[in-house]
C-alpha cells in the first residue's frame, strides 16, 4: 500500500489498514478531523479495491411508496402527511399496479417499497401490497419496510416482530431495506423521531431478519444534530452486529436533506463531508462488502467521486424517488441505465449491472 502520508498522526491509522486491523471510534474521529482528506480517500480506496477490483455495481429498480400517511413526526421529514391532510394518500391494489405499470421497463429487477407508517390500515393492507407485487410482476425482487416498520407493524398486529417478518416472507418478502436507521443513538432518536423504533428495535429487527435467512441493507442519515462520534457509535453498532449475523450487504450514508429545494448551501452538508463520511465508512465497516454512494442525496458528479472514496455501488435507476424529493433534493427522480455506465465509466470504474443480491447481470 503506497499511501504517502501528509498528516503524521494518520500514520498509525495507515498501519492498521494495511495490517487489517479494525478502526476503533478514536481513529474514525480522527479520520473525521483531519485535513488531510485525500489520505482519508487514498485508504479507503485501497480497502474498496481490495474488496471489489475496479467493479461499481448498480441496479435498475423502481421506488414504490404506498401510502404517505404517518403516525410518527420525525423532524426531517418532508413526505408524510397526517390522515385526512392535503395531499394525503394510501394506495389501493388497482392504484399501486397502475403506479407500477406506468412506469414499468421490461429491465427493472426489483421494487423498492418504503411508506409512512399508516396505522388507519390494518398490517393485513402491507402483506396485500407484497403478495399483489409478487403476483403481478414474480421475476422482480421486493425490497420492503424499514426495520423500523417492522416494529410497527408489530405495535399494530400484536405480533412479535418475528411473527411479522415470518408473515412478510410468506407473502413474498424478499429483502428488507436500510432506512429507519436514521442515527442510532438514543439522544438522537428522542429529539428526532422520537415515535419510531429505538436503535435496539431496529437492530433487533434486522438481527431476525438475518436469522431468517434474509440479506438486508443498513443507512445512515447524517447531516443534523448528531456529533462525529454519534456516527462513528453507529457504525460500530452495525458492524457488531454484522460480526454475529454476517447479514448486511451494503451500508449507504444518506445526507441529510433540507426542507426546501430552495434552502442554501448552509443549509445542506458540505461536499467535504459527503466524500469524507463515504470515505470513513468504508475504513470503519471492514466486515461490509460495499459502500453505497446514493447519487440522489448527494448528486450525480460527487457520486463519481465518491467511486475513489471507497464507494462500490452508485444504486440505481429509481424510476421516481419521492421521499429525498419531498424533503428537498435538488437531483433528477431518476438516471437511464446510459447514464449510469457513463457516470461510473467516467470514473475509470467498470460498470457492473446487478441483481438486489449483488450477483452480476451484465459487466458494461
Amino acid at each position: 500500500m503506497s499511501t504517502i502520508v501528509l498528516d503524521q498522526s494518520l500514520e498509525d491509522i495507515k498501519q492498521k489498514v494495511i495490517a487489517g486491523e479494525r478502526l476503533t471510534i478514536e481513529d474514525g474521529l480522527k479520520l473525521y478531523e483531519t485535513p488531510d482528506l485525500l489520505t482519508v480517500a487514498q485508504l479507503a480506496n485501497q480497502v474498496n479495491e481490495q474488496k471489489n477490483g475496479n467493479n461499481v455495481y448498480f441496479i435498475e429498480n423502481m421506488y414504490i411508496n404506498p401510502t404517505n400517511v404517518c403516525e410518527a413526526s420525525c423532524a426531517f421529514c418532508g413526505f408524510k402527511r397526517k390522515p385526512g391532510e392535503e395531499g394525503a394518500y394510501t394506495m389501493d391494489e388497482e392504484a399501486l399496479l397502475k403506479y407500477v405499470a406506468d412506469r414499468w421497463n421490461d429491465n427493472i429487477r426489483e421494487f423498492h417499497i418504503v411508506g409512512g407508517h399508516n396505522n388507519e390500515v390494518p398490517f393485513d393492507y402491507y402483506l396485500d401490497t407484497v403478495r399483489t407485487l409478487k403476483k403481478h410482476y414474480p421475476q422482480c425482487t421486493v425490497k420492503a419496510y424499514t426495520g423500523a416498520e417492522i416494529e410497527f407493524f408489530s405495535r399494530i398486529s400484536g405480533l412479535s416482530m418475528r411473527e411479522v417478518l415470518e408473515e412478510l416472507i410468506k407473502a413474498g418478502l424478499d429483502t428488507i431495506p436500510g432506512g429507519g436507521a436514521e442515527i442510532l443513538t438514543e439522544r438522537y432518536r428522542a429529539k428526532m423521531s422520537p415515535e419510531k423504533a429505538s436503535t435496539d428495535q431496529w437492530l433487533e429487527a434486522h438481527e431476525i431478519a438475518h436469522e431468517l435467512g434474509l440479506k438486508t441493507h443498513a443507512t445512515m442519515l447524517y447531516g443534523s444534530i448528531e456529533t462525529k462520534e454519534e456516527r462513528l457509535i453507529h457504525m460500530d453498532r452495525l458492524r457488531q452486529l454484522q460480526d454475529r449475523t454476517n447479514g448486511f450487504m451494503v451500508f449507504i450514508p444518506l445526507a441529510m436533506q433540507p426542507k426546501s429545494v430552495n434552502a442554501g448551501l448552509k443549509r445542506r452538508t458540505s461536499a467535504y463531508d459527503d466524500l469524507r463520511t463515504v470515505a470513513i465508512s468504508r475504513l470503519m465497516l471492514d466486515n461490509f462488502d460495499h459502500i453505497k454512494a446514493y447519487w440522489i442525496n448527494i448528486g450525480p458528479q460527487l457520486t463519481q467521486m465518491a467511486l475513489t472514496f471507497g464507494s462500490s455501488d452508485i444504486h440505481g435507476t429509481l424510476i421516481e424517488e419521492r421521499i429525498s424529493h419531498s424533503a428537498g433534493a435538488l437531483t433528477s427522480q431518476g438516471l437511464t441505465r446510459s447514464e449510469l455506465t457513463h457516470l461510473i465509466k467516467g470514473a475509470g470504474k467498470v460498470p457492473v449491472e446487478r441483481d438486489t443480491f449483488y450477483n452480476i447481470v451484465k459487466t458494461y
